[in-house]
């Protein structure tokens, strides 16, 4: 007999050979039906492997991330099956699952596929579902799986099972297909009730541009049918929403293809908001005691040998920069960091001086493969709200805790109000990713974990997803459709003050290393601004909003009223712009909401007789008549109350 320990504690006393999906089932036959995969001693595995010693179970559901995970998986088998159905003799590559589905990458050679081959595969999935035929896992040799793949020729698993060692490898069948698989899956393909996939896009074999570009089918599936239809219309909304699309018609930024791809291009409105956003951080920064700095777009080859992020990514970045003097490079700045330790390091440092905090909107250069790219998510060039504090040990939960406060105060102004932080350690299994020792690894892994606990934060931990210099707290952000994006993060770092051998003298008049918080509360601004983007639906805060207000003469003889207004509010410092077209004013107010201006002031023959502005405002219909310092007013005591959380 085995003792199984369940979440609350309780113990359950088992024969060996006993099964997650058996232990459900002793629960309730209603739990049994809904389990999905098992979560046994922090490993999620398949619910139907037998247990053979004491240990921890989680019981997954489709309510568990990893839950939707493994269905999701097993999706991609099932679609693979169907694919084979339809087109004999494909290659098959990769088909893992993702944030909101899945994709298998094909080579479907002499067949041609489009999007409107979708629904067919679908039904197939369907009828497939229906079988309920078990994913059986079998564990099988090298040899065996190599000579099973070259009887199938499919080259991508056998180039896939080249990098695996004997022993470690395992097979997945559902009803007439097999795949090299780690695993893990549902138990059965009844489980997946609702499917849709979702699009058609070329991925490179490996994200290599070199190599063969195969076609890529993303899909969704649930257990339910109503599920499907909300994530359906919340794909819809997605589109509504999208940054790229929203970018376009606010005139905030563009991109070109003779400047380059991945190189964001911001017009003047996009400019003048990232400046807000620049301003409002700059002025949050200066209350918390941070120092702007200003660094080069380009180091010295040599400056980032010495802080490890060549050797970690030169190969993938963009290439050294040659000079016509011989032997001297110079490389893109991937990080900021690296000039900021050469800043610490410029003057002697006491501990007197210690928390040292330096701040800087640092534009960095990163190498993306074209296929990766994303409107503003992803690119090559970006600006880092960056900082880095040095100091002393017993600084360290002190300063994190405020860089925490720092975060929370920017979530709550944006209205970014769901959020969890992610606490990203070290893989214990593979400890040559990182850099530094074990012992200084432990201090700040301790620190961020006792300084989230300190203020509260709902927390997750994952091992795995650590910087390879320090670990780090992620913030994961939900936006207003429920998707989750990585926005700020903070991590401690012992081993770039190591490197850069910076030193501060202590009270005890000897040589002491300081400890280095990075953080970037905003990540990117490009990020930042795509994120703020969808989750507003480009409805901004006011104090953010690129207009403010949009003046509505109802005829062209009060233009020049019109104008003398809009003069008048520039001198308060609030932002917009007349509309003199020769337009019905209902088209006028009409075409302001779609541009989403929060003031519309309509001006006719009563106001500009008395000096007075009749304000509508976005959402909240008429205000009434007024003079325009009485509308001032009111703008300012909203930007007010936006802004009046305190840091």
């Amino acid at each position: 007999m085995i003792h199984i320990t369940l979440p609350d504690g309780s113990v359950k006393q088992v024969e060996k050979g006993t099964t997650a999906l058996d232990v459900a089932k002793s629960i309730s036959e209603g739990l049994a039906r809904n389990v999905l995969a098992a979560k046994v001693n922090g490993q999620v595995i398949d619910a139907t492997r037998p247990f053979d010693a004491d240990a921890t179970l989680q019981l997954l559901t489709w309510n568990d991330t990893e839950g939707k995970s493994t269905m999701w998986h097993s999706s991609a088998h099932l679609m693979a099956e169907a694919l084979e159905f339809f087109y004999p003799g494909i290659k098959l590559a990769i088909g893992p699952p993702i944030a909101n589905g899945f994709y298998y990458d094909v080579d479907f050679m002499e067949y041609s596929i489009s999007e409107k081959d979708l629904e067919k595969i679908e039904l197939k999935m369907k009828e497939l579902a229906k079988e309920k035929n078990l994913f059986v896992r079998q564990e099988i040799s090298k040899a065996e799986a190599i000579a099973y793949f070259t009887e199938k020729q499919d080259p991508y698993k056998i180039e896939l099972l080249e990098n695996l060692e004997d022993g470690n490898i395992t097979f997945y069948t559902q009803g007439n297909f097999t795949d090299l698989c780690r695993g893990p899956h549902i138990p059965d393909t009844g489980f997946i009730k609702a499917v849709k996939l979702t699009a058609i896009a070329g991925a490179y074999w490996r994200g290599d541009e070199k190599n063969k570009q195969l076609t890529r089918i993303y899909g969704v599936t649930f257990p339910k049918q109503a599920e499907l239809v909300e994530h359906l219309e919340k794909l819809e909304e997605a589109k509504r929403r999208d940054h790229r699309k929203l970018g376009k018609e606010l005139e905030l930024f563009t991109f070109s293809q003779k400047v380059g791809q991945g190189l964001p291009l911001w017009l003047p409105k996009g400019a003048a908001l990232r400046e807000r956003l620049e301003n409002f951080l700059k002025r949050a920064q200066r209350k918390a005691g941070y120092d702007q700095v200003i660094t080069p777009h380009i180091g010295s080859k040599e400056l980032y040998v010495t802080s490890g992020h060549f050797a970690k990514y030169g190969a993938d970045s963009f290439q050294p920069i040659g000079t016509p003097y011989e032997g001297e490079e110079f490389m893109l700045k991937p990080m900021n960091c690296p000039h900021h330790c050469e800043i610490y390091k410029s003057k002697p440092r006491s501990y007197k001086d210690l928390p040292v905090r330096f701040a800087e909107f640092g534009t960095v250069y990163r190498y993306e493969q074209s296929g990766e790219l994303h409107g503003l998510t992803r690119v090559r060039g970006f600006t880092q709200d960056d900082a880095h504090i040095f100091c002393t040990q017993d600084q360290v939960k002190d300063e994190f805790k405020k860089v925490i406060d720092l975060v929370l105060y920017i979530f709550k102004t944006l209205k970014f109000e769901n959020f969890k932080a992610q606490i990203s350690l070290r893989d214990k299994e593979n400890p040559t990713k990182y850099i530094g020792s074990d012992e200084n690894w432990e201090k700040a892994e301790n620190a961020i974990i006792e300084a989230a606990a300190e203020k509260d934060l709902p927390t997750v931990v994952e091992y795995g997803e650590a910087a390879f210099y320090g670990p780090k707290l992620d913030f994961m952000v939900q936006d207003a459709l429920g998707r989750e994006w990585q926005l700020g993060t903070i991590q401690v770092d012992y081993n770039l003050p190591e490197r850069f051998e910076l030193e501060y003298t202590g009270a005890d008049n000897q040589k002491h290393r300081p400890v280095m918080i990075h953080r970037a509360p905003f990540g990117s601004m490009e990020r930042f601004v795509a994120v703020l983007l969808e989750h507003c639906a480009g409805d901004f805060p006011l104090w953010l909003s690129t207009e403010q207000y949009a003046i509505l003469p109802i005829s062209e003889n009060y233009n020049e009223y019109a104008e003398k207004l809009s003069e008048l509010l520039n001198n308060y410092d609030i932002r917009g712009f007349v509309d003199d077209r020769n337009e019905k004013v209902g088209k006028k107010i009409r075409d302001a909401e779609m541009k989403k201006i929060p003031f519309m002031l309509v001006v006719g023959e009563k106001e500009a007789e008395g000096n007075l502005v009749s304000v509508r405002q976005r959402g909240a219909g008429d205000l009434g008549s007024m003079d325009v310092e009485s509308f001032a007013e009111i703008v300012r005591k909203a930007i007010e109350e936006e802004l009046s959380s305190n840091v």
